[in-house]
């Protein structure tokens, strides 16, 4: 039995329901708060608080490596690499407006892509580095990268290193980010549900059911499924695996003159330095089935992995110890790199399979699921 004032305050009827607490599902409330001032929003989490990649990804504001997009260029054409590469940076461009970079903890400090003295990915990127450049000029200003001569003395790498960089990335505290964003959510009037895990969403003719783990259905409009490496459990149809990326952070390191963002083996490694330590990530290719999974936690191999990478490349010589593992669920489509958005039954838009680009699309690809929704 309610009260009136339950009735009233919170049995009111949910507009949009917005499965996900993350970065595309924040934004996406956001907007639709934006288009329909006077509906209501309700986001609805599995955790105590944001709990999926976007609190738990190493911290990159980026667009792409050299290497990454050289490749893209390589297997889809010039119009569909660059269209995504204007897709990201308009992205970073806009969550850093709306934002703002002292409160996401944005820092300039560039953005870096390393190659080992024998590595032939360098002789790769080397010569398509100049139409890179210039094909990318129009999206970014012109010559975005550059190489470092004295990359590997500056940032105290292994001897022999080649560095490319840019000057339009940089590193961003994701936890801050999220606080700010949540912040900015309850200033639209967006309200939330913690703690909830959607089991399973009921189509109706009158809007759609989210069935909880626990206690009565939820009953909305309109439902946006942000919940991206995990959508196949509420769209067992959408295209896009789950892909669990594993993340070490060092003890603080003496000296450390690494400074900025960076990318290896095309991108299976990052990292970057947090607080005078060092934060490294990747190593999945190494086990890509085992890593296709829901399942938190890290693997003996791959941390394995990553402390040789650590040791090898970025502190050669140096043993540091690890103060902190955990790792992060991301999305990626079956086929290519663009994001799931599209309508998946009556009264349930996806907005899933970011590829691990969350913090530069996520705010473009929520606006797209919104569009989407019914007037």
């Amino acid at each position: 039995m309610h009260s009136i004032w339950e009735q009233r305050s919170f049995g009111a009827p949910v507009h949009l329901a917005v499965v996900g607490a993350g970065l595309v599902g924040l934004w996406a409330a956001v907007h639709a708060r934006r288009r329909w001032p006077h509906r209501r929003v309700l986001v609805v989490e599995r955790g105590p608080h944001p709990a999926g990649a976007s609190v738990r990804n190493a911290g990159f504001a980026c667009f792409g490596s050299p290497s990454e997009l050289l490749a893209d260029l390589a297997a889809e054409g010039e119009q569909a690499a660059l269209t995504r590469v204007a897709e990201r940076w308009q992205g970073l461009l806009e969550l850093r407006r709306e934002l703002g970079d002292a409160v996401i903890g944005f820092e300039a400090t560039g953005g870096h892509e390393v190659y080992a003295a024998d590595d032939p990915l360098y002789t790769r990127v080397a010569e398509g580095f100049d139409r890179l450049n210039r094909l990318l000029a129009p999206i970014t200003g012109p010559a975005p990268f550059r190489w470092l001569a004295d990359g590997a003395d500056r940032f105290g790498l292994a001897p022999g290193t080649r560095v490319a960089r840019t000057d339009l990335e940089g590193p961003v505290d994701s936890g801050r980010l999220m606080v700010a964003l949540l912040h900015l959510a309850r200033q639209h009037g967006v309200e939330f549900r913690w703690d909830l895990p959607v089991e399973r969403l009921e189509p109706g003719p009158a809007g759609v059911d989210l069935v909880p783990a626990r206690g009565p259905a939820l009953h909305a409009r309109q439902v946006l499924v942000a919940t991206n490496g995990y959508a196949r459990q509420l769209l067992p149809l959408a295209d896009v695996v789950p892909a669990r990326g594993q993340v070490l952070l060092t003890t603080p390191v003496p000296g450390l003159r690494l400074r900025g963002t960076f990318h290896a083996h095309e991108g299976y490694y990052y990292f970057r330095d947090l607080d005078r330590a060092v934060l490294l990530g990747g190593a999945r290719h190494l086990d890509k089935a085992g890593e296709t999974t829901w399942a938190d936690g890290t693997s003996p191999l791959l941390q394995a992995a990553l402390e040789d990478f650590l040791q090898r490349h970025i502190l050669p010589g140096r043993h540091v110890p690890i103060a902190h593992r955990w790792s992060g669920i991301m999305g990626f489509r079956g086929q290519g790199k663009t994001p799931l958005v599209q309508c998946m039954a009556p009264g349930v838009v996806a907005a899933v399979g970011l590829s691990g680009m969350g913090v530069a699309i996520g705010i473009r690809v929520a606006r797209q699921a919104v569009e989407l929704m019914e007037e």
